[in-house]
């Protein structure tokens, strides 16, 4: 194995020890609105053949399977795949969830009606595979749908703070250059006729002040709590300081409610018929 494809498959495995540390179905459940809000734009129809990518805890899956889509979520995490085999179960919705990786989904060419993912894609280290991927199993007509964390937005104020102490390896882009309109009209436009953009706003919001919330975060998101662990005691305390800062400035903070208005960019794509 050369030593880019060493280094390659070193960092999956870093990314997947990542997003299966922690319980990010906690968190989940503080995205689920905004799940099923996107879902009922895309108006799936009974029968459509849906695949959710890096679908976690099946936060679009779920939604998608309840109005009558064929669904498949994939992800690199089993842990989270099991908290979303759960859920169909517990709702009686045949979904079907199985392992795999963005940059190299296990299906064959236009496969899919809709592909979606909801803050899942966008995390994949070479942006251009998981592009191409995405259109690869979309059949010609049906339609790439992706809701991704803006530059701009207060997601990416929190990643900014993580890689203050802990900087992204060299050569992989930012996840949040999905979020730019035209950098996704760059990764995505040689295979589509057609791009839509929208910027979306929700709340997040918790039941306890923004100190718990940062608690919240480094005890249950994977990609928070590994930073902890890799930083030492002085850097631990600044970085905790910087995110309880972010999540009092950036919204309301009382004793028992911390809320936070962020955005990310809707994106719907037509895959091209020729």
């Amino acid at each position: 194995m050369s030593a880019g494809r060493t280094a390659i498959a070193h960092l999956k495995q870093i990314m997947r020890d990542m997003w299966m540390a922690g319980d990010y179905g906690q968190l989940a459940r503080h995205l689920m609105k905004p799940g099923e809000e996107f879902v009922e734009r895309l108006g799936i129809a009974e029968g459509d053949k849906v695949l959710d990518v890096a679908c976690g805890t099946g936060n679009l899956a779920i939604p998608a399977a309840r109005v009558g889509g064929v669904v498949t979520g994939v992800d690199i995490a089993p842990n989270l795949l099991e908290q979303a085999r759960q859920r169909a179960v517990a709702e009686g919705l045949p979904a079907a969830f199985e392992e795999g990786d963005a940059e190299h989904l296990p299906y064959g060419d236009g496969q899919f009606d809709l592909v979606m993912s909801l803050f899942g894609a966008m995390f994949a280290p070479r942006p251009n595979l998981a592009a191409a991927e995405l259109l690869r199993v979309c059949r010609p007509g049906g339609r790439i749908a992706m809701g991704n964390w803006t530059p701009d937005g207060f997601a990416a104020k929190t990643f900014k703070a993580g890689a203050r102490f802990l900087p992204p390896p060299d050569g992989i882009p930012t996840p949040v250059l999905w979020g730019d309109e035209a950098t996704v009209r760059e990764r995505l436009g040689h295979g589509t006729s057609e791009i839509r953009t929208t910027r979306r706003r929700f709340e997040m919001d918790f039941p306890f002040d923004a100190r718990q919330v940062v608690e919240f975060f480094r005890n249950y998101f994977g990609p928070v709590q590994l930073s902890f662990s890799r930083m030492d005691l002085d850097q631990q305390r600044e970085y905790a300081a910087d995110l309880e800062r972010l999540w009092t400035e950036g919204g309301e903070s009382s004793p028992d409610r911390t809320i936070v208005r962020t955005e990310y960019l809707e994106v719907i794509a037509t895959r091209a018929v020729n």
